[in-house]
């Protein structure tokens, strides 16, 4: 409990970061402007929802710029300057032209600049402060998203309700202006030498671990690109398209609703309770079999019986997986590779998972084209799911020492 006494301050202060990052804001103001964008300029739906890929495919590739920034500039002050400039840019979609080509250029832009809001910087000083509670502390830090999930509709609704919808985009970047940024600056740090956990330091009071060249000579790097990537792909798409699967199921969109509702508690569940079995536990091993739950998620939501019960446990399983795989990259980095770069190593295995995430609905999207339902590709989810998981177990053992960090070339 010492850790959460010394560190109590910038974990609130990551959460609230996170929360009002562009992890999950533009994700929950899109689905309320996406009908109002689709009257006024009478684009299709695929047109319109395509922004938010473009944001994720640019972001994806940003991550890494910003995360050896945060290593070299310090992730202070790459987190609130990102912040600021977020909040600067989403506000700024009240301008948005008529043109699908601009309308798809502040999406860019907002990839551009968003990333270091988001968990490629904020978990990097929460791994700083916490050695044996990182796992739950990466957990309360990633509850920030399911906050924005409970909160920013509500804002985005009263605010197009008053201003149509380009009101919704200034209303909601005050949350980073006037939340987030004013507690990061109190409160946001990295820690000093002597409040740093036992352990975490060298003999010489340095941070120790590998560098993104020294980590990617090892296998154990691109085991975990690989999994994040498949489990990505797998799930991604899965949470996008649930309504669309319980309306498959014969259930109206009250019940979809209902649902969805489940698997956020997944999420939350699969955060924290994950994130203290990392903490006691093999992470690997316990990762492994977080991620082989939505493959029984997978087959439940397959077919269109008329049974509400196999459906709320499938999209509690999903999100549970979901909240899992969130801690899988942030943990496993820093206790394989070590804190010295662990913002260009994060920020590499976040690619993948950005990338998957933005392809994914894609793919649903397109079975449900070609079939008329998801079994398909369900089907290749619950595959996939056993796949990403399973890779896990292939990382060996922890370095014997956190101070001392090598590229593993070969399973232990």
């Amino acid at each position: 409990m010492s850790e959460f006494r010394r560190g109590w301050r910038p974990l609130v202060a990551s959460l609230l970061g996170v929360a009002c990052g562009a992890s999950p804001l533009p994700f929950n103001v899109l689905p309320l402007v996406m009908g109002p964008i689709h009257s006024e300029f009478s684009w299709d739906f695929k047109a319109v929802s395509a922004g938010v890929t473009v944001f994720g495919l640019i972001a994806a590739l940003m991550a890494p710029v910003f995360g050896r920034l945060a290593d070299a500039r310090g992730v202070r002050l790459v987190a609130l300057a990102s912040t600021f400039v977020f909040a600067v840019v989403f506000a700024a979609f009240w301008f948005v032209p008529s043109s699908l080509s601009g309308y798809y250029a502040f999406w860019a832009a907002l990839g551009l600049v968003g990333i270091g809001s988001t968990p490629v910087t904020w978990s990097r000083a929460v791994s700083l402060w916490f050695a044996r509670n990182r796992g739950l502390a990466l957990g309360i830090m990633l509850l920030g998203t399911s906050l924005a999930g409970v909160v920013v509709p509500q804002i985005a609704h009263r605010a197009i309700d008053a201003g149509g919808w380009r009101m919704a985009f200034p209303i909601v970047a005050l949350l980073p202006l006037l939340v987030s940024l004013p507690v990061g600056l109190l409160w946001f740090r990295e820690p000093s030498v002597a409040e740093r956990p036992a352990g975490l330091a060298d003999a010489n009071g340095g941070i120790p671990g590998l560098s993104l060249r020294e980590a990617a000579r090892g296998y154990r790097f691109w085991v975990l690109l690989v999994s994040i990537l498949v489990v990505a792909l797998a799930y991604g798409g899965a949470h996008i398209h649930m309504a669309q699967m319980v309306a498959l199921h014969g259930f109206d969109t009250g019940t979809a609703a209902s649902v969805i509702g489940v698997v956020a508690i997944g999420i939350l569940s699969g955060r924290l309770g994950v994130g203290v079995l990392f903490d006691r536990f093999w992470a690997p091993g316990v990762a492994c079999v977080s991620l082989l739950l939505p493959a029984a998620s997978a087959w439940l939501l397959m077919g269109t019986a008329h049974a509400l019960p196999p459906l709320m446990l499938g999209g509690f399983l999903l999100g549970f997986a979901a909240g899992a795989e969130s801690d899988v990259i942030a943990f496993l980095a820093a206790r394989y590779f070590g804190m010295r770069h662990y913002g260009a190593i994060y920020g590499v295995l976040y690619m993948p998972f950005a990338i998957g995430s933005a392809i994914s609905p894609i793919l649903y999207g397109a079975v449900r084209d070609a079939t008329g339902g998801y079994d398909a590709m369900l089907a290749a989810a619950c595959a996939m799911f056993v796949v990403g998981g399973g890779l896990l177990l292939t990382l060996g053992r922890y370095p014997d020492d956190r101070s001392t960090y090598a590229p593993a070339v070969t399973a232990r």
